[in-house]
């Protein structure tokens, strides 16, 4: 398994963590409430938590492909999300998986 875990600085973490949630709803089962959120796609799973300095997103998934599509889906839905505060990328940095041979 590989694991990422983007950063996003912000005093809305949970507005967007909310938004990501319901948004991804209508195609996917979530379960969210206001500081933490879990999903699972066909790529990976995510799992959001929220405080009052920023919105933290771990993604797990088979392989490195796996991990580049859903920081791909994240950040470009947050790009549409929190457009007003200038919104680029998460910070990402990759997890020690365990010394799992590279994909």
């Amino acid at each position: 398994m590989r694991i990422t875990t983007g950063y996003y600085a912000s005093e809305n973490g949970s507005k967007y963590l909310q938004q990501l949630c319901k948004h991804f709803q209508h195609k996917i089962t979530v379960r969210f409430d206001a500081e933490e959120g879990r999903f699972a796609t066909e790529t990976g799973t995510a799992h959001l938590r929220a405080d009052a300095k920023g919105l933290t997103v771990q993604l797990t998934a088979e392989d490195a492909k796996g991990l580049i599509d859903l920081r791909y889906m994240i950040d470009k839905h947050l790009v549409n999300f929190a457009w007003r505060e200038g919104f680029t990328g998460c910070a990402w940095r990759m997890e020690d998986d365990g010394g799992a041979p590279p994909a």
